[in-house]
């Protein structure tokens, strides 16, 4: 079932052109828009998704974590190759930047889950501003 989930979050990310940006802060706030439509259209599988990628069981998060490797790693790994490293702050580690804001995007997601509210107008307000404060730290200013 995971693997199902997977693929379709790959065609929606894939359908809302996540990975075909040259602007990561672009690449994001429509990889947000498609999570967010998933999180809409089909709320039962969103909510075993997320569960499911933070499960406690060893085994069971062993395996979904190296699927979510395969299936997601190779795009984005693909989507930072596309990034033109001109338009961040000289001297900025990329691949930490990326690392920081994937840790602080999918801590919040988790927050909302234990919390048991995933409010999609809400998540979307709040990775909007997110976004704008990641682009006020990190882009070169011109």
């Amino acid at each position: 079932m995971w693997d199902k989930c997977a693929e379709i979050t790959i065609e929606y990310l894939t359908k809302y052109d996540c990975y075909g940006q040259k602007d990561l802060f672009e690449s994001m706030e429509k990889g947000m828009q498609a999570k967010m439509e998933i999180i809409r259209l089909y709320p039962d599988m969103a909510s075993f998704t997320i569960k499911a990628f933070y499960e406690n069981d060893a085994e069971i998060s062993m395996d979904v974590q190296e699927s979510y490797r395969k299936y997601f790693n190779m795009k984005a790994d693909k989507t930072l190759l596309n990034i033109n490293p001109k338009q961040f702050i000289p001297g900025l580690d990329i691949e930490m930047m990326y690392r920081e804001m994937y840790l602080a995007s999918e801590g919040y997601i988790w927050e909302m889950v234990q919390r048991g509210n995933v409010d999609t107008g809400r998540m979307e307000k709040d990775f909007t501003k997110l976004i704008a404060f990641w682009k006020s730290i990190y882009l070169r200013k011109e």
